[in-house]
């Protein structure tokens, strides 16, 4: 979301042109005020030609099928983060150290929330556990490459779950 008050003080933040670009600006504490992206995690646990996808069950985008992930956590390394919300997500439990690095990447901004996404891939032979939907999901399924297609997804899961697929023997 872009400011429109200062987050020290609250005074209104006007704008001013700084390091090549249009940002806000405090008159008041005389600095600018940047808008960061906001650090995410996930993993995709691969059965064959398999990935295990959970449903939204809240915003944003409720009832999407997406790839277990989330926000990471003050002073948490992607890996753990990514391991911590597979958990939370589905019940799975796996050693972050067996996460394979996909992808880190600014994904599409969501009612202007911008995210910084790191994405990892882990075998299903290498997570412990039953998958049951867990906090913020409302279904967790095995889903198929060929069946992607048939499903509401989020724009990034496509591409990461072929690229988990390959990623993996």
């Amino acid at each position: 979301m872009t400011p429109n008050y200062c987050p020290q003080c609250g005074t209104e933040l006007g704008e001013r042109h700084i390091e090549g670009r249009e940002r806000k600006w405090c008159t008041d504490c005389e600095r600018p005020v940047f808008r960061n992206a906001v650090p995410c995690a996930d993993v995709a646990v691969v059965r064959g030609d398999e990935v295990l996808l959970v449903e939204r069950s809240v915003p944003p985008d409720a009832g999407a099928w997406t790839i277990p992930g989330g926000h990471l956590e003050l002073e948490e390394e992607p890996r753990e983060g990514a391991a911590r919300e597979l958990e939370e997500e589905t019940g799975l439990r796996v050693d972050a150290g067996k996460l394979v690095l996909l992808e880190a990447t600014q994904l599409d901004a969501i009612d202007g929330k911008h995210v910084v996404s790191v994405a990892y891939a882990v075998n299903a032979a290498d997570v412990a556990g039953t998958p049951t939907a867990g906090s913020d999901a409302a279904a967790v399924e095995w889903v198929s490459l060929l069946e992607l297609e048939k499903r509401t997804l989020r724009p990034q899961v496509p591409r990461r779950a072929e690229k988990a697929v390959r990623s993996l023997p």
